[in-house]
């Protein structure tokens, strides 16, 4: 089995910025070559995507509501991956999950492309 646990969450100011962190641990070398993704879900709200990162870091996608603002990078030798986010927006309150895949589909978007969740982050941005 392989574990995801995200850090990095917490209280800031609209405008301000947060990086998120989610390290793998157990059997990393069975998700050898997956992509890894994040996805945020607000109260009453279902999940959504919100960026995703090939094995090798050279592809990355983003949703429209955070292109600019947030930037999803990994670190292969830490089985970790992180996402960068400024600019931070009232609207992007939400409990924030890492999950990793695997597909021949580019870009993964949906929840079913994800095989391994990570328990999530609260992120609450106050304006």
């Amino acid at each position: 089995q392989v574990q995801l646990v995200e850090s990095g969450g917490g209280l800031v100011q609209a405008g301000g910025s947060l990086r998120l962190s989610c390290a793998a641990s157990g059997r990393t070398f069975s998700i050898m070559g997956w992509y890894m993704g994040w996805f945020r879900q607000a109260p009453g709200k279902e999940r959504e995507f919100v960026a995703t990162i090939n094995w090798s870091g050279t592809n990355t996608y983003y949703a429209d509501s955070v292109k600019g603002r947030f930037t999803i990078s990994r670190d292969n030798a830490k089985n970790t991956v992180y996402l960068q986010m400024n600019s931070l927006k009232p609207e992007d309150t939400a409990i924030y999950y890492c999950a990793s895949g695997r597909g021949r589909g580019w870009p993964p978007l949906l929840i079913s492309d994800y095989a391994y969740w990570g328990q999530g982050t609260q992120v609450t941005v106050s304006s």
